[in-house]
């Protein structure tokens, strides 16, 4: 089980770095390393990483969403003097595309794909889904270059992203 850890960690880093200088994001390596190293194309890893994958799956998203919780300005979240809510707008950005989204799917999925409205809710809501994996280090790497920050662009994003999810 050791093994298939220390393979995961040092092939998906190696996997990251490869994909950051050929400018992709990082989490491609990192998906294209499990992708390799499962059950379905080199199967080196042990059976009981994979019974415990959707605990590992569930780690990870606690950990960035922490990441992009301790990225975060309280102070940008509040009302300031004269200017709107940033919070509002965070709250905002997390419904209001995702409902439309999902709305959609209601509506015209069920006469497009010939399915059931639940079957298209259920599509709609995987679909309008953020992954936080790919919007959280996104967002602080802007944050960090200070690049939308003056407006408190990524700030809006990142807490809207985890609203969402």
């Amino acid at each position: 089980m050791l093994t298939s850890l220390g393979l995961i960690f040092l092939l998906g880093l190696l996997m990251a770095a490869v994909c950051q200088r050929i400018h992709l994001p990082r989490i491609i390596g990192m998906l294209l390393t499990g992708i390799i190293l499962g059950p379905y194309v080199l199967d080196l890893l042990d059976v009981s990483i994979l019974n415990i994958s959707s605990e590992l799956r569930q780690i990870a998203l606690i950990i960035i969403l922490l990441k992009a919780g301790l990225s975060l300005d309280l102070k940008d979240l509040k009302k300031r003097l004269g200017l709107k809510k940033v919070g509002r707008s965070a709250v905002m950005l997390a419904c209001v595309p995702a409902t439309c989204e999902l709305l959609a799917f209601v509506i015209f999925a069920p006469m497009i794909l010939n399915i059931s409205r639940v079957d298209a809710a259920v599509m709609g809501a995987v679909l309008a889904a953020v992954s936080p994996a790919v919007v959280v280090p996104r967002m602080v790497h802007l944050m960090e270059s200070g690049y939308g920050t003056e407006k408190s662009i990524p700030q809006m994003i990142l807490a809207g992203a985890s609203c969402d999810d």
